[in-house]
């Protein structure tokens, strides 16, 4: 029993102390009004986004950043994205949309659709963004300055997340907690080791020519999470990433039911832990039983100190992460609950080889 308590909480305290560093760090993007005038290829896979693509399109067309050019793939969509892109394009003539092309051998979806827009751009940044994210003014501005500031061949933004029901206030904010709660973000850039790495592929911004050269996503064609992969094979190959929060400049409505919420995390969250099924299991067994055990113990001080360092940790990340502090505290249960479930699905998944997305099996 003393060992069980014993390890739990050195768990609760390191992963308090790195919630503590990005707190105090603040690993943001920061807002520059420096003007640049660098051509930036928008690229936009979108397969089935009737219900979010013009929103992204819109963001675009307001934004203060005017040297861009923006081409949407349709990745063999059977509603009318197409349709909608099309019609929108013809308003606009800095906007074009093309049909992909059928799936090669050995290529997951959307890394065989980023492939084939980069084949078609002309900028000096590329810019890749999920289909329902949406752009703020300001962003593309202080991206590139970054990319300039830091000599990197690619920035990638953690984008501030929007959610209306319950299903997703239990599940979204899944994704910040894990992050902020395991890995200390700005080492992402000054450690030159691979393994510490993270991204998000709903905002990359390449330097084109190092893209050009080196071909990212056909390096990883056929891994499920091709954000990260792509980060530790630029670290890899010596050059500079980095990944930030999105300040408030992007932003993004993942799902829009639990059910939808669950099967997107499900299919990727073995991937934060190499598909190692040992240490994820330990890290379940840390997360969910270790609390039980100290709760078990009937001892005031030890509960109230554990709950303390985990409401002050939830405080910390939602703060980050732009999410409502008190909302999150209170539903903190309810999220673990509903990591649980994620956790159980993603195994059963991995196990099975039955991970399906968008209709296709990956």
């Amino acid at each position: 029993m003393f060992i069980a308590i014993y390890v739990t909480f050195i768990f609760i305290i390191l992963r308090f102390v790195v919630t503590l560093f990005n707190f105090v760090s603040d690993p943001k993007l920061r807002r520059i009004n420096k003007n640049y005038t660098d051509l930036v290829s928008i690229l936009i896979p979108a397969r089935n986004e009737e219900e979010n693509i013009l929103n992204l399109l819109r963001s675009i067309q307001q934004q203060d950043y005017q040297h861009y050019e923006v081409i949407v793939l349709d990745d063999n969509s059977s509603d009318n994205t197409f349709e909608l892109c099309a019609a929108f394009a013809a308003r606009h003539h800095a906007f074009s949309v093309v049909k992909g092309k059928e799936l090669g051998d050995g290529w997951l979806g959307k890394n065989y659709a980023c492939y084939q827009l980069a084949q078609k751009a002309k900028g000096d940044f590329l810019l890749f963004v999920d289909a329902d994210v949406q752009l703020q003014n300001g962003v593309i501005n202080s991206a590139v300055h970054r990319m300039y500031a830091k000599k990197l061949a690619l920035l990638s933004l953690f984008t501030n997340q929007r959610m209306e029901t319950l299903g997703e206030n239990i599940t979204v904010p899944l994704m910040h907690y894990l992050l902020l709660n395991l890995l200390p973000l700005r080492l992402v850039y000054l450690s030159k080791n691979k393994s510490v790495a993270a991204a998000s592929g709903q905002f990359m911004l390449f330097d084109a020519a190092v893209y050009s050269s080196n071909n990212w996503h056909r390096q990883v064609k056929e891994k499920i999470v091709e954000d990260v992969e792509i980060m530790k094979n630029i670290k890899a190959a010596g050059f500079n990433g980095e990944s930030l929060l999105a300040n408030g400049m992007v932003s993004c409505r993942m799902y829009r039911t639990y059910a939808e919420a669950v099967d997107g995390f499900g299919k990727n969250f073995l991937a934060a832990f190499n598909y190692n099924l040992i240490s994820f299991l330990a890290f379940l067994i840390l997360l969910f039983v270790g609390p039980m055990v100290v709760i078990t113990t009937l001892n005031a001080n030890l509960i109230a100190m554990m709950i303390t360092l985990i409401v002050i940790s939830r405080a910390m990340v939602s703060l980050l992460a732009g999410q409502h502090v008190l909302r999150n505290v209170l539903l903190h249960p309810l999220q673990m609950l509903s990591m649980l479930l994620i956790a159980f699905s993603a195994i059963q998944r991995y196990l099975t080889k039955t991970t399906v997305w968008k209709g296709r099996n990956i």
